[in-house]
């Protein structure tokens, strides 16, 4: 892959958090490690001495020690730091390096004025709202659900239910009731707190009728809270008490439970494309030690930093963001529409909020480069130094982009990982230069390799991205699977003892990785397998067209199969020969005559998860005679709407093809 953008300066032993690490190493363990893949070597060789020395390094507060790092490192059932009690909150709110008065919370929206909280306003509105929970007979255990925006109330609520020992959960506003449903009915929460609705843009959101379906929906609720977000002035639901009462003075001191290392901290959710979404529970133990671990050695956070990640609270991102006062750093929150009143929102805020560290998705980026935006000349981003990129592959165009346009001393990480995990496996580092389309390296402690289809690891080819080593971050397990089936149906069945994680990965022979889609949704042409991001990054790269999806139908009978593109384009066009002609001509050029598609039509719209994937197996079934019901459910997806056009399509198909578009 590309070229070298950005190289480590000089000096970045002596200014890096991962060169104090190394300095501490040598000092506390006497190991010394010539370079990065010396030190990511040994981190998955002897995983109890590396996950033993983040647990010091960082000095995790704990109520018992740990009577061994960990037992069994075979996987599933791993179980690490047997004996230890700590608490999540605990450690988050001991904000190292922050004074008192330093802000640790910013917010910014378009519903209402900025907000700042300081650490000690923070430890406040925690101990207060733990108090109130526990007036509401809230114990080690419960469930606590936020049906609520990336806002403070949602992160206090989150520290204060972990504080008790009890779990959270969140559903960001803009799911519909059916999507809240299938998840919650599954935990059966005690607490609901919801929000009255939100700002899109300069659009109001009323959710009180969601809000009242979702307690209709949920037996088990004992009380709901409800905050007065859209409208200050109204009035909590009928039957519920307000934020300000859960929120109300009380001398009662802040204190934690401690509890178990894999003691539950929070219920994330596969994105529930079809059937249920899957219930992933995470611990307090092996979230802390991760995101210890990633925020301040891979990203470099510290009580200098302000770290943004544009997020909903329906994303496992929301959940890495808001650990990281953990690490002594300052979080950005946004809660709003990142297009709105354009493009340069997200980068003016980094200038108004001096954000240090701007994370955003894959997307995000390509869509500003397609606008032909240059966020210097809108924005002062002196003060950034790092931008992140998850959710999609970012191919080299927008790692060049991102160099070009926004700054080029600063870092750019590429990362992926996934809700499962609550993490990234592969990602940045300061110590490694960044390569145009390449994700720098696989994480500290995080054993990851690519396996060829009969089982071996390969490197610089494709392979199926697994990890062969355990991570604390892996889940606990899932809700009410007592037997541990369905987790290990999830990722251990094809590989017995190996993670399968589902996407196709190339590592090259210096650590560098390319992520290529899901490896579900892989385009298998005449025996060679072909991901689908560098696909949509020629497709998109055309002026003429907005979004795209792609699925291979594979013949029965062991043929080349069918190879169908469907493509969004600009207001106001229409597909003609002429511009299939030109799609083609392109995949042809920068791929492979294997990668033409066989038919290319026009759709007003790819469908999406609400946290922005492309449903490239939903569509893929929907083609092959599954029902739209079946294929997806449509709760979990920004627009349901779009599925419509490939059923329509899937029943004009005549046996010789001849295939009227899609509407």
């Amino acid at each position: 892959m590309g070229d070298v953008l950005w190289t480590p300066p000089a000096d970045v032993l002596q200014r890096s958090r991962i060169g104090n690490y190394l300095r501490w190493l040598r000092e506390h363990r006497g190991l010394d490690f010539a370079d990065y893949d010396a030190l990511w070597r040994w981190s998955v060789d002897d995983l109890a001495a590396f996950w033993r020395s983040v647990w010091d390094h960082f000095e995790v507060v704990a109520h018992t020690p740990p009577t061994a790092t960990l037992t069994d490192p075979a996987m599933p059932g791993t179980r690490w730091f047997p004996g230890a009690t700590l608490n999540y909150a605990e450690n988050v709110l001991r904000m190292p390096g922050r004074a008192d008065d330093d802000p640790v919370v910013i917010a910014h929206g378009q519903t209402r004025a900025p907000v700042t909280l300081t650490a000690a306003q923070l430890r406040e509105q925690v101990r207060r709202v733990a108090a109130g929970l526990r007036r509401l007979g809230v114990v080690a255990g419960d469930r606590v659900a936020a049906y609520a925006p990336n806002i403070p109330e949602t992160y206090v609520l989150l520290l204060a239910t972990s504080s008790l020992g009890a779990i959270f959960s969140s559903c960001a506003p803009e799911f519909g009731t059916r999507s809240v449903t299938d998840r919650w009915q599954q935990i059966e929460p005690k607490v609901l707190v919801a929000v009255d609705g939100y700002r899109y843009g300069d659009k109001p959101v009323d959710r009180r009728g969601e809000v009242a379906a979702i307690r209709a929906a949920l037996p088990s609720l004992e009380h709901t809270v409800g905050i007065a977000y859209l409208d200050p002035a109204g009035t909590p639901p009928e039957g519920a008490l307000g934020w300000d009462e859960l929120a109300a003075a009380t001398d009662e001191p802040l204190t934690f439970t401690p509890v178990p290392f894999g003691h539950p901290l929070y219920v994330l959710y596969s994105s529930g494309t079809t059937g249920l979404p899957k219930p992933i529970v995470h611990g307090h133990g092996g979230i802390l030690l991760e995101h210890l671990k990633m925020l301040a050695l891979h990203h470099d956070l510290g009580p200098a930093d302000r770290f943004f990640w544009f997020t909903t609270t329906g994303w496992m991102m929301w959940n890495f963001l808001v650990s990281a006062p953990a690490v002594g750093a300052t979080i950005v929150l946004f809660d709003g529409n990142p297009g709105h009143p354009d493009l340069g929102a997200l980068w003016r805020l980094a200038e108004e909020t001096r954000t240090t560290y701007f994370g955003t998705s894959a997307p995000f980026l390509l869509a500003c480069r397609k606008a032909g935006l240059v966020p210097s000349e809108i924005a002062d981003l002196a003060a950034l130094r790092g931008v992140g990129s998850t959710g999609a592959p970012l191919p080299a165009e927008g790692f060049t982009w991102v160099y070009e346009t926004v700054g080029q001393s600063l870092q750019l990480q590429s990362l992926s990982g996934g809700t499962d995990v609550c993490t990234g496996f592969v990602g940045g580092v300061p110590l490694l230069p960044v390569h145009a389309g390449e994700i720098t390296c696989r994480a500290l402690g995080a054993r990851v390799e690519a396996r060829s289809a009969d089982g071996t690891p390969v490197i610089g080819e494709l392979g199926e991205l697994v990890i062969t080593a355990p991570m604390p971050s892996m889940p606990v397990g899932f809700w009410n699977d007592p037997d541990g089936r369905r987790y290990r149906e999830a990722y251990f069945e094809v590989y017995p003892g190996v993670w399968r994680h589902g996407d196709w990965i190339t590592i090259n022979d210096r650590g560098g990785c390319v992520i290529t889609g899901r490896s579900d949704a892989t385009l298998n042409r005449g025996g060679v397998r072909l991901g689908t991001a560098e696909f949509y990054s020629v497709v998109e790269g055309l002026d003429e067209v907005v979004d795209s999806v792609v699925v291979h139908l594979e013949d029965d009978e062991g043929g080349a199969g069918e190879l169908l593109l469907f493509v969004v384009l600009a207001e106001g066009l229409e597909l003609d020969d002429a511009l299939r002609r030109k799609i083609c001509r392109e995949l042809r050029t920068a791929l492979s005559p294997r990668h033409v598609p066989d038919e290319i039509h026009q759709v007003r719209a790819v469908p999406r998860t609400l946290s922005a994937k492309k449903l490239e197996v939903p569509v893929k079934k929907i083609l092959t005679g599954t029902p739209v019901d079946s294929a997806a459910a449509k709760g979990a997806l920004a627009n349901p709407e779009s599925l419509t056009a490939f059923a329509t399509f899937a029943q004009r198909r005549t046996p010789d093809h001849e295939t009227p578009t899609p509407a």
